[in-house]
């Protein structure tokens, strides 16, 4: 077999037109050959290496497609083998290609240095990129290689592959015994790319009108060796390469920065050794005028940070965002990191650029919204990076100067796009919030503001600024600070109803949240109930209002504007409740029994806000005892009677928080918990493996919060029961999807482990 596709193969390429014509086929064949070399050799074909190279010799065309199987043959062994051979298979082919490589290294440079043939010397280049991650370092930069693919620089035909090539040798680990040749590699590269860019070149001008072959020169395009004016010089070039507008260019160069600029900042070394640290400052000192470009960079391409929900779209329209692009959070993580080491490495050079950034922007000088959104990502994204009493300076400046910019200019999206970013870097500054109250207050007035604000997106930004800000702050807020007459609580719960006149529904349940941490810093009970009943008391009054109407005419509950009302009431609650957890007690004693007049209506968020409220209160068993009795009949009765698709997967959750709060206090309520759900739900969730997938997980971490805390409660089962409980966790970890099994193996092991004792 493997000498009749040899001979085909020697056939079609040793002819130029047949070789042409039939590309494809012997492509085939190629690799039919490769699959044939990892079975025979080097056992059975001793005589591969030394035959293929013969063979090269005798015409171009072969010497052309030799080329090609070698670099299959690479590929094969080094790249795709994992799986396909064992691993003593790969490593013996991987010893002989290592062993044979003087012979292919030789052909290499013969081609390299005798053909005129383009397509010759493409197919060789491509081989030899393959080979540089494992040849011997030797065939590298103890041969005339370097120089040699040197020489084919300049020219366009091969600019793309030789740039792979040397990109390939640049990424090898060999310690220091070859620095002197690999800096007369990159100081030769670099005066060989002054003649094709020279320093004036507008590179990304030139990208944009470049051609295919040029823009995959720029994005290949890559220098990194500590050699003054050679390097200083390569720098320049990737200041400007990283201005192109192509994502994939600018990610190659952002994570370069951020390697680099990273070993620049590295306080462990200047700690640790004080030569390094007198190198990192020369080292400081030779880069500034490079990093102060880069800090430029960083500042008009700084991608959008998550917070931000405000936009522009396709059309040029400022809308709110519809869906996160993770790409764009990785990308702002990367550069926000790079710019606060910029910023580290010089405080007053970062502080310079952003502000006369921004004095551009009231000026109208450079007025956009890319500008203006880069800018304050930017500033927001070195929190924390500057001296207290520069960022306070600094923060000062710059808040002022975005309130008047809001305040000078018109359009609602321009205002919109202005307000968006206001509320962006507030937000990112907790520390200066928290050491300036009259600040902070005018900052949450100004939220206020924009809670009135109808335009996509404003509103949804200033609830979410909002709660970040008084999760950060919250006990400036129940103080009363200099100068004012109450703690600022007091006052915004006297204004609650005006305040959240204009936000939807899920706006308000934030709002409701944001207020919640505030009453949940207050350390004086009888204030903090006074505040939560305030903060209760419109939603309050709506229930008492339509409880009152359900207690007259259970129908009315089933009108879904009602619905609706009650479903937006116990969302309240929920968030409340989960700010202040405990402290939640009095409100949720107020409507509890209430709630279960309206679960038949509203059964899944009655849930939720009973399972939040049990989870974030603190562990006191009386909170179990006044609240567990009273739904065994309304929530496990109604589950247990219901038909199978109108029960809540919820109650199973619900009762496995409730098990794993109050732990063993439960074993006596578990064969109520048992008989009104394991036996329903098991029938709904064995038939298949797809149906009610959360019923399925709930289920299980059920069994699991009983097994782990009410084990008694398991051993009292019957033995039809205990065995229906052990098949059930055998089904679990037999599971396809992995969250279930892992459950069922975890439950399996807490039941051994439980039976061992």
């Amino acid at each position: 077999m493997k000498n009749f596709i040899s001979d085909v193969i020697v056939q079609l390429s040793s002819n130029e037109a047949s070789f042409r014509t039939e590309r494809l086929y012997v492509n085939k064949l190629n690799i039919i050959l490769v699959q044939i070399l990892k079975h025979e050799w080097p056992a059975r074909w001793r005589s591969f290496v030394p035959d293929l190279v013969s063979a090269a010799k005798a015409s171009e065309s072969i010497c052309e497609n030799c080329m090609a199987i070698l670099k299959l043959l690479s590929e094969e062994v080094f790249d795709f083998s994992r799986g396909e051979m064992t691993q003593q298979k790969i490593k013996e082919l991987k010893q002989s290609l290592n062993n044979e490589f003087q012979l292919i290294h030789e052909l290499c440079l013969y081609v390299l240095s005798a053909s005129q043939r383009t397509e010759l010397l493409h197919a060789t280049l491509s081989t030899l990129h393959a080979f540089l991650t494992w040849i011997p370092l030797g065939y590298i930069f103890e041969s005339p290689l370097l120089e040699t693919l040197l020489k084919f620089f300049p020219l366009p035909a091969y600019r793309n592959l030789i740039l792979q090539c040397l990109t390939e040798v640049a990424a090898l680990q060999f310690g220091n015994f070859y620095d002197a040749q690999y800096v007369k590699m990159y100081n030769d590269f670099m005066l060989q790319l002054l003649n094709i860019l020279p320093p004036t070149t507008n590179i990304p001008e030139a990208y944009a009108h470049g051609s295919n072959e040029e823009q995959a020169h720029i994005q290949i395009l890559e220098s990194s060796q500590e050699n003054i004016s050679a390097l200083l010089l390569g720098l320049e070039y990737i200041i400007d390469i990283s201005y192109v507008d192509d994502t994939e260019v600018f990610k190659v160069c952002l994570d370069y920065w951020n390697v680099l600029v990273s070993d620049l900042f590295d306080p462990n070394r200047s700690l640790e050794n004080p030569a390094a640290a007198a190198r990192n400052m020369l080292g400081l000192q030779l880069y500034a005028s490079q990093m102060s470009k880069l800090r430029m960079l960083m500042i008009s391409r700084m991608a959008k940070p998550e917070e931000v929900l405000i936009v522009e779209d396709e059309n040029g329209n400022v809308v709110r965002e519809t869906m996160k692009d993770n790409d764009v959070l990785v990308q702002y993580k990367i550069m926000r990191e790079t710019l606060i080491y910029l910023s580290h490495l010089d405080h007053d050079d970062t502080e310079k650029q952003m502000l006369r950034k921004l004095s551009k922007q009231l000026s109208g000088e450079d007025w956009t919204w890319n500008t203006l959104n880069t800018l304050c990502w930017a500033i927001g994204s070195i929190s924390g990076s500057m001296m207290e009493e520069q960022e306070n300076r600094f923060l000062v400046m710059v808040i002022r100067d975005l309130l008047n910019l809001c305040e000078i200019t018109k359009g609602k999206d321009n205002k919109a796009v202005i307000a968006s970013n206001i509320m962006y870097v507030v937000g990112q500054y907790p520390r200066f919030l928290r050491a300036h109250w009259k600040f902070l207050k005018t900052v949450v007035n100004k939220l206020f503001e924009f809670m009135h604000e109808t335009h996509p997106g404003v509103q949804d930004m200033a609830c979410d600024t909002f709660l970040k800000i008084v999760q950060k702050c919250r006990r400036k807020f129940v103080i009363t600070q200099v100068g004012e007459n109450e703690p600022f609580v007091s006052e915004l719960l006297t204004g609650l109803p005006t305040t959240v006149a204009d936000l939807e529904p899920h706006q308000i349940h934030a709002f409701y949240e944001s207020v919640g941490n505030m009453v949940q810093a207050e350390s004086d009970t009888q204030k903090r109930d006074e505040y939560l009943q305030r903060l209760m008391e419109l939603p309050n009054q709506k229930w008492l209002e339509i409880i009152g109407q359900a207690r007259q005419n259970v129908d009315f509950l089933k009108e879904q504007d009602v619905i609706r009302i009650v479903l937006n009431i116990l969302q309240t609650n929920t968030s409340v409740a989960s700010s202040l957890g405990t402290y939640f007690l009095p409100q949720i004693s107020l409507i509890f029994l209430d709630m279960l007049i309206v679960y038949s209506s509203v059964k899944r968020e009655t849930l939720k806000l009973i399972e939040t409220f049990l989870d974030k209160a603190e562990d006191q068993p009386q909170i179990g005892k006044q609240f567990v009795p009273p739904m065994f009949d309304p929530v496990l009765g109604d589950y247990a009677r219901n038909v199978t698709d109108a029960r809540e997967s919820e109650v199973l959750s619900l009762f496995a928080t409730i098990v794993n709060k109050y732990k063993a206090t439960m074993v006596e309520d578990v064969p109520r918990i048992f008989e009104a759900v394991f036996q329903c739900t098991l029938e709904m969730i064995t038939k298949n493996f797809e149906d009610y997938p959360e019923h399925r997980l709930k289920f299980f971490s059920l069994l699991r919060a009983i097994a782990t805390h009410c084990f008694p409660a398991l051993i009292c089962l019957s033995s039809e029961q205990l065995k229906l409980v052990m098949d059930s966790i055998i089904w679990a970890f037999r599971h396809t999807e992995r969250n279930i099994a892992e459950t069922g193996l975890n439950l399996l092991l807490e039941m051994l482990k439980k039976f061992e004792v």
